[in-house]
């Protein structure tokens, strides 16, 4: 039992051999990604097979609408992050308290004006989407309830992204646990017993994220000893709201981008019709199993990184970083291998249409090789951001995304329009997605080698 407690503290990642450190951080990290997954993934499991390809199509058509009003809430949730494991690492209790504090309460006020805004801009901007008829309502419905209550969604997010600062991703990792439990749960209960539809998806997710959000808060404010949270820490003051918004407004701006990108794109997809916008479903939540190594080495190389350069330990840095890019692409390259071979039977889970499992697995050979690629990307990406440089990452994610995706993609469909494709080949989604990854992790590698992200620590700024 006291084995178990110490798990569920914060840890100090400046000290101990640097990949072990890093591993230990990354593995609850990468249950949790599974467990966050599983989210989406039971989700549109459980909408699949009870209520159809269409509701399937409905809820994947709502995504890129949802991710672009939840931009705000990547921006806090990254400084927070950053600013957390520099003071942490730099054993400034007076830093860490101040940023914990405006973190919460920047997050109040941004939850506050999604709640308002979001179901105000739903419907237009799923009709400038190219939203089909058949679809159209339910996507409304679905993205309504999750804006009314997203306060749960963004406070889980944050809180659990402060934790795994601190370095402790075990009880990230247990909240998630619990709300994906509940999630799959009330997801089960409220469509399969009680016919709620897409409602019912909404709904459960928004109940399970509010329960994990409030025992976040509750082993928060169980670490008196690390840091102090009050009403004194929670009034915002310039400087920190300054630093925060300085480091995340980049990531925040870099979320955006990808999210009009996904607008852009999921117009396009919109034309192909109802099978290929399911097919675009069931592959992005097979992506998702796909990218979870990546983020989660990126999200551990940026706390790694953060703790360490807070501590003015840049050979930790240099070491980890070599370390755990090398784990990240061996994991990657294993867990696409395995998709590859068993990726029929996953596709199966979401349907039971024999066209539609085919379809989603030609699409889903393009994407292979890119995920090894993507490995780079998110591990020297998050060695950048764990040192301060935010920027360079948002300008990487502009050119690969808005200035080479969304034109390859509309390019590629419009050159291969004919009678059987009057709209273009539905391959263009993915050539143009494995493209921008490919030479994303190309970019991401030539600037990193330039060194400047080493001088970005923020707290040698003042």
């Amino acid at each position: 039992m006291a084995k178990f407690r110490e798990l569920l503290t914060p840890k100090d990642m400046t000290e101990g051999t640097p990949w072990k450190r890093i591993v230990e951080f990354a593995i609850p990290m990468l249950i949790g990604n599974i467990a966050q997954q599983f989210y989406n993934t039971a989700d549109s499991i459980i909408v699949g097979k009870y209520i159809g390809d269409n509701a399937l199509a409905a809820v994947g058509s709502a995504s890129p609408v949802l991710n672009l009003l939840l931009v705000f809430f990547v921006g806090v949730a990254t400084g927070a992050g950053i600013m957390v494991a520099q003071y942490f690492g730099a054993k400034d209790r007076e830093g860490l308290s101040r940023s914990i504090g405006v973190s919460i309460t920047l997050t109040a006020i941004v939850s506050l004006f999604i709640m308002v805004i979001g179901p105000l801009v739903t419907r237009p901007l799923l009709a400038f989407l190219n939203t089909p008829d058949s679809i159209i309502d339910w996507c409304e419905e679905y993205l309504s309830i999750f804006f009314i209550g997203v306060m749960g969604f963004s406070y889980f997010n944050i809180l659990s992204g402060i934790l795994r600062g601190l370095g402790d991703s075990v009880s990230a990792l247990v909240f998630l646990l619990i709300s994906t439990a509940l999630n799959v749960g009330l997801d089960i209960w409220f469509i399969a017993e009680l016919n709620m539809g897409v409602a019912g998806v909404a709904l459960a997710t928004v109940i399970a994220q509010g329960i994990s959000a409030i025992l976040c808060f509750i082993k928060l404010m169980q670490m008196k000893d690390i840091f102090d949270l009050n009403l004194k820490m929670l009034t915002p003051v310039k400087e920190y709201s300054a630093k925060l918004i300085k480091l995340g407004l980049p990531s925040g701006l870099t979320q955006a981008i990808f999210s009009f990108a996904m607008i852009a794109v999921q117009s396009l997809t919109n034309t192909f019709g109802e099978m290929v916008i399911a097919c675009n479903v069931i592959v992005m939540r097979v992506d998702g199993f796909a990218m979870m190594p990546n983020f989660t080495f990126g999200n551990a190389m940026t706390t790694f990184v953060g703790q360490n350069i807070g501590a003015k330990k840049m050979d930790r840095v240099e070491k980890g970083m070599k370390d755990g890019t090398k784990i990240a692409v061996g994991v990657s390259t294993a867990i696409t291998i395995t998709i590859l071979v068993f990726g029929k039977y996953l596709m199966g889970l979401f349907t039971d249409t024999a066209e539609l499992i085919e379809l989603s697995m030609r699409m889903m050979r393009i994407l292979s090789v890119g995920y090894i690629a993507m490995a780079v990307t998110q591990s020297l990406s998050g060695v950048m951001r764990g040192a301060g440089d935010t920027v360079t990452p948002m300008w990487i994610s502009l050119i690969t995304t808005i200035a080479l995706r969304v034109p390859v993609a509309y390019g590629i469909a419009y050159f291969t329009r004919s009678e059987a494709y009057p709209a273009g080949r539905p391959e263009a989604l993915f050539i143009s997605l494995l493209l921008a990854w490919i030479c994303g992790a190309i970019i991401t590698t030539f600037f990193f080698k330039k060194g400047k992200w080493k001088s970005k620590g923020f707290l040698d700024e003042n």
